[in-house]
């Protein structure tokens, strides 16, 4: 397994970017994602099923990571992969940054770190997807903010009065 390890800076502080997945990185990223306070129960499990996947599995998982940390541990997360059965395209399936944090610029560096990382492995468009519930309003703009396209909103996808919204994003 390859360990990418940079420090970077962003809002005046600095972070430790990490690739590599360790089995600490479970509790750290279900801490987290609770933090955040807008995912239900279920989608904290799928976040840690996607770490598990890719500890059991490595790179054949198609799940990867970069893990931004500080002295206080783990201050967010992007988790990414290939879209089955097409050539270049990408899904974003996670980001999450301690809300704490939130407006200080470590969103936007994961954001561009993880984009690198897909274009240097060939991907062209990386799409996401994320709730259109108004309290999800704050990170449409944010991936707004990153350069990413509203290109589809399914109605009532998630339940009734959630709908789904699709970003793309071309490299």
């Amino acid at each position: 397994m390859t360990v990418r390890e940079e420090c970077l800076q962003s809002g005046g502080q600095s972070w430790l970017l990490r690739t590599e997945v360790c089995p600490a990185d479970l509790d750290a990223v279900r801490r987290l994602v609770q933090f955040t306070g807008v995912f239900y129960d279920f989608e904290v499990d799928i976040a840690l099923e996607l770490v598990e996947e890719r500890l059991r599995r490595g790179d054949a998982s198609g799940y990867h990571f970069i893990f931004a940390e500080s002295d206080s541990g783990l201050a967010g997360y992007t988790c990414w992969g290939p879209i089955a059965c097409t050539q270049g395209s990408y899904d974003i399936f996670w980001i999450a940054v301690d809300p704490r944090l939130q407006g200080k610029g470590l969103g936007k560096l994961l954001m561009q770190a993880t984009e690198s990382r897909i274009q240097m492995s060939g991907g062209r468009r990386i799409y996401l997807e994320t709730s259109g519930r108004p309290d999800y309003l704050p990170t449409r703009r944010f991936y707004d903010r990153c350069g990413y396209e509203i290109v589809a909103t399914l109605s009532d996808f998630y339940a009734t009065g959630d709908d789904k919204v699709i970003l793309v994003k071309r490299l």
